[in-house]
């Protein structure tokens, strides 16, 4: 049986080197107070005294996993390098609502801080949160979650964070990093089979060639063609469960499309290495996070 290069989905050098690209933390806090503070806080800097000092709290009101606090925290430090931040929650645990931190600082950088630091917060505790639902529910069968590159432009270092802290995996990061061929691939290629030759001979040393197949007939193409991953597109269970069978250990398999908290158990059950979620990423509410002033200083 030939051993398929990515048994253990662990990143790659290459997704390694991927990984540092995009925005680092501190450049998407930067662009984001730059946008919404701008030239300064008319409203803050008109009602509150020059020099007050205040204590707040961060409340989670939804149950959820918390990821994030590190983005909200550095919001906070950029427009008052002496703010104290406490953090009285942990991040990638399922918890219920409650005290987040509490940020002691001046009064107007916290409060024009408050917006973009709860953006961050709740949109990647959204995420976490809806990763740990789709791994509870397959809890017990094997089966990895993944996200997919379906992140918002700049985000994906943060939303891929948040993703493991809800417990899922990643995917390849970028193009660079890995090679699946597509549906649209395949058309321009002349096929599923000609599409992994091709592939196959031009991967770099370590990267693994995925491909997406529709039927049956087109995963048996990708075997024959020495494929190491099989992306099943919107099969059935009964179609999962056959692929399964003709596969049969020879590739990594990855269900795909149409996934929900409702039917991704069945799918699990199907027999499938993993099953990735594009809504991990492109649809999680974000987690309802607010800030709240105590008292002045």
């Amino acid at each position: 049986m030939r051993a398929h290069r990515d048994p253990t989905g662990q990143p790659t050098a290459r997704a390694h080197a991927a990984q540092r690209r995009g925005l680092a933390l501190e450049e998407l806090v930067e662009l984001g107070l730059g946008e919404d503070v701008g030239h300064g806080d008319l409203t803050a800097n008109s009602v509150v005294p020059a020099g007050v000092r205040c204590v707040a709290r961060i409340e989670q009101r939804r149950e959820g996993v918390l990821a994030g606090i590190d983005a909200a925290a550095l919001c906070f430090a950029r427009l008052d390098p002496q703010v104290k931040f406490e953090r009285m929650a942990p991040a990638g645990e399922w918890r219920e609502p409650g005290l987040v931190a509490r940020v002691e600082g001046d009064a107007r950088a916290i409060l024009a801080a408050e917006r973009v630091a709860l953006n961050l917060l709740g949109r990647l505790s959204g995420i976490a949160t809806l990763t740990a639902r789709f791994v509870r529910a397959v809890a017990g069968t094997g089966v990895r979650i993944l996200d997919t590159r379906k992140t918002t432009p700049g985000w994906r270092r943060l939303e891929r964070e948040a993703v493991r802290l809800g417990g899922g995996h990643n995917h390849r990061f970028a193009l660079d990093d890995a090679i699946l061929i597509k549906e649209n691939h395949v058309t321009l290629a002349g096929g599923v089979g000609e599409a992994v030759r091709r592939a196959r001979a031009a991967a770099p040393s370590g990267v693994w060639v995925e491909v997406e197949c529709r039927t049956l007939a087109e995963v048996e193409e990708a075997l024959s063609a020495g494929a190491d991953r099989i992306l099943l597109d919107n099969m059935g269970p009964d179609e999962l469960r056959a692929a399964v069978r003709l596969v049969a250990g020879r590739a990594r398999l990855e269900a795909s499309g149409g996934v929900t908290l409702d039917n991704v158990r069945e799918i699990a059950a199907t027999g499938v290495d993993d099953i990735s979620v594009g809504a991990l990423t492109h649809s999680a509410p974000a987690l309802d996070v607010s800030l709240i002033v105590e008292r002045a200083l």
